[in-house]
């Protein structure tokens, strides 16, 4: 198969830097969200699903407008994966990130790609080799340091984020090989517009589950748009939905177009750095010796499992 041209790929590259970057800023800016008296998690979740439908959406009927309307027999599926890869995974990272620190976060997301070829190894996608399987426990020990191996009172207040984290990588990984069969059959920009406005089924379960429980009675306009949110927090969302929620998930599509998926998974180092560095500027957050450890085991591990080691796998 040729390569694409240099310019190709060099769009790409582009692309996917910009894409981290915009992850990888995004723990920072939630962390400012949250901030006392502005947005829930699951307010700015219901943001991002509901602006995610719209403008990625319009986008994909603009560009593939006679592929735009999904196949009835995918209408079932489709539901399920806007619960996997936008419902569940955007409020359990949210609910997780405002619960633990944005170091930690960055951390365990870096981890989607080894939960995403453990599923794909069990559901025959993937071959099983031994040097992934050992990646996997290295990624894994790395992992596990954040919930053991920290200060006993850390351990315990960052728990049940990391925890959080921990399931939202798991239902990501799963989204992801699932909808890969749909991506490799219609254009990647319109199964994502798909997915967005399928996850708009599951909204209600949000606002059931905060607003309905929200203390102080809140009314729905407040719970959307508290009028206790500064200016800060207001940007934060602004940034939030257009860097994160759109441009990202629309250049990672422009990006999968043009370079393989292997490709793709190398910039997810990115992240976690680009997380550090701006906690540690924006928060004062700091890279603790047990972070800095468990990064030291990730970051190989990730790389031993996404790559591919025989010639003839899959």
């Amino acid at each position: 198969m040729s390569q694409a041209p240099p310019a190709r790929e060099w769009s790409a590259h582009l692309a996917l830097g910009f894409v981290q970057t915009c992850f990888g800023l995004f723990p920072i800016f939630g962390k400012r969200a949250f901030a006392a008296g502005g947005f829930s998690p699951m307010s700015v979740g219901a943001w991002r699903m509901v602006f995610g439908a719209l403008a990625l959406s319009a986008v994909a009927w603009l560009w593939k407008r006679e592929q735009f309307r999904p196949p009835r027999e995918l209408w079932g599926r489709l539901v399920l994966l806007g619960f996997l890869g936008v419902a569940a995974n955007m409020t359990l990272y949210l609910e997780g990130l405002s619960r633990t620190t944005a170091v930690n976060t960055g951390l365990m997301v870096s981890l989607i790609p080894v939960a995403t070829v453990c599923v794909a190894v069990i559901v025959g996608q993937e071959r099983f080799e031994w040097p992934r399987a050992l990646g996997l426990a290295l990624a894994l020990f790395g992992a596990s340091l954040l919930f053991w191996a920290e200060e006993p009172e850390l351990v315990a207040r960052y728990a049940l984020g990391n925890s959080l984290l921990a399931l939202n990588m798991i239902a990501y990984a799963v989204y992801l090989v699932l909808v890969r069969p749909l991506t490799r059959a219609h254009p990647p920009i319109v199964v994502i517009a798909w997915v967005f406005v399928a996850s708009l089924i599951w909204l209600p379960v949000l606002l059931i589950r905060d607003w309905g429980s929200a203390q102080g009675g809140l009314s729905l306009s407040q719970w959307i748009l508290p009028d206790s949110a500064d200016t800060r927090q207001l940007w934060a969302l602004v940034y939030i939905l257009l860097f994160p929620t759109f441009f990202a998930y629309l250049l990672n599509a422009f990006a999968l177009s043009r370079v393989k998926a292997s490709t793709t998974a190398v910039y997810i180092y990115l992240q976690p750095l680009i997380t550090a560095g701006a906690a540690a500027w924006m928060l004062g957050e700091h890279l603790s010796e047990t972070a800095l450890t468990a990064a030291l085991c990730i970051f190989p591990g990730v790389w031993m499992v996404s790559r591919r080691w025989s010639k003839d796998s899959s």
